[in-house]
């Protein structure tokens, strides 16, 4: 997929500590030999000051349009979930509820959270330019 200057995307971290996790951005260009991209994160700043938003050159794999909005909804235990947390979006599983609060499990970091439901998003895959829920996907 292409992008263009101020197209809105999720950048998909592989670093260590980031793995699962995805972050708002803004494309500022592509560079010349086209496989990667300068983006502009809308959460996460810089080391140096914390007043600059930042800055990184992102390989094109690490990319992906920003996933439909789309209204809360409930989710069941085993439900597959991103969930708001630390400036970004991370991949969990629910595995329970109680009250307002749904508990979800992270594999990557080996620690269940609690959250409330304005913090959760179903979780889509972006798979050949489209966007596939977890929970209708084949594996």
């Amino acid at each position: 997929m292409e992008f263009v200057k101020g197209d809105q995307v999720e950048v998909c971290s592989k670093e260590d500590g980031f793995l699962g996790s995805y972050f708002g951005a803004t494309v500022l260009s592509k560079t010349p030999e086209g496989s990667y991209y300068k983006v502009k994160y809308k959460n996460l700043v810089t080391e140096e000051d914390e007043s600059k938003r930042l800055i990184e050159v992102i390989s094109v794999d690490e990319l992906r349009p920003m996933p439909p909005k789309s209204l809360p909804v409930m989710f069941g235990v085993n439900e597959k979930v991103d969930a708001l947390d630390k400036d970004g979006w991370w991949v969990g599983e629910v595995t329970g509820r109680k009250g307002d609060l749904f508990s979800v499990y992270f594999a990557t970091t080996d620690e269940e959270l609690k959250y409330p439901l304005y913090r959760l998003r179903r979780h889509l895959d972006w798979v050949n330019g489209d966007w596939v829920s977890s929970a209708t996907r084949k594996h």
